[in-house]
């Protein structure tokens, strides 16, 4: 996939975006650790005639961690939709980027043609009263998580199966016997190359705070179509986000797969996850709304 990776400078603060295929534009918003060299779920965006622009959110890769609550994120994104000359936007909010994918469909109707919550954050997650908050603060705090994700990526490169049967257990709720029954052979490579692409610079820190920064109001203003997609065996974030962000916005449809857990993309029944966001989008095409106008 030929990425076209670009910086552009707003009120002196930087933010990196790349863009991916041609055709109608999604604004994908990033899981935790990531940034814009995300591949889950691109292919088949990708074939289906997409175009993916993807930011890095504020504190990841190159993008300034100086965009550090819901309001200024969402200034970033309405930022790169302007200068790319862009009217409207579909909305693919992933994991811990269901925050700002909320807040920004809230924000900014007119700029969203649909939204869609991946796996997403939805309200408080990760609290101090959690233990993964804390181990999240030790692990991958901006000083510790160059030797986590360094330690991380050597032994993925040299034990991937190793490495697969510690990493892949966090993000389901199945019991090993169960987990191992819906892994596909790609499964390992998958997981690799994920680790190979990811740092949390002081993106994940952010992470931990945006979710406290919505109110119910961006759920409840949300008017564009919404379609919620989360496994029933998410190890990671439970299902009473997905449960609660279908509560609270009107026009939402909410499918619960049966995926291993948290990367639906990935594993047996990830093609049903492909399936129901292309027919989404298709469904709720900007070629559509032109010809209604």
């Amino acid at each position: 996939m030929n990425r076209d990776n670009q910086i552009i400078k707003i009120n002196q603060k930087d933010i990196e975006f790349s863009i991916l295929g041609e055709g109608e534009p999604i604004l994908n918003l990033h899981g935790g650790h990531s940034n814009s060299n995300e591949e889950f779920g691109y292919e088949s965006l990708i074939t289906s005639g997409y175009q993916i622009i993807t930011p890095s959110r504020p504190g990841y890769g190159r993008t300034s961690k100086e965009w550090n609550n819901l309001d200024q994120a969402s200034q970033a994104y309405q930022a790169i939709i302007n200068h790319l000359n862009l009217h409207k936007v579909h909305v693919i909010a992933v994991s811990a980027g269901g925050p700002s994918g909320i807040h920004f469909t809230s924000t900014y109707p007119e700029l969203v043609q649909s939204l869609t919550l991946q796996s997403a954050v939805t309200k408080t997650w990760l609290t101090p009263k959690n233990f993964l908050f804390h181990m999240a603060k030790l692990m991958f705090n901006p000083v510790t998580e160059k030797f986590t994700w360094a330690l991380t990526r050597r032994m993925n490169n040299w034990f991937p199966n190793f490495m697969f049967k510690q990493i892949a257990p966090s993000f389901t709720t199945l019991k090993k016997k169960e987990l191992y029954s819906q892994i596909l052979p790609t499964d390992v490579d998958e997981i690799r190359n994920m680790n190979n692409r990811y740092r949390s610079n002081h993106g994940f820190m952010l992470d931990l705070e945006l979710p406290n920064q919505m109110k119910l109001d961006n759920l409840h203003n949300i008017k564009a179509p919404t379609l919620i997609i989360h496994s029933s065996n998410d190890g990671s974030v439970p299902l009473d986000h997905p449960l609660f962000a279908h509560q609270n916005i009107t026009n939402s449809r909410l499918e619960t797969i049966d995926t291993w857990g948290h990367l639906i993309w990935i594993g047996e029944g990830s093609e049903e996850a492909h399936q129901l966001q292309v027919d989404f989008l298709k469904e709720n095409s900007l070629n559509t709304l032109s010809q209604k106008n």
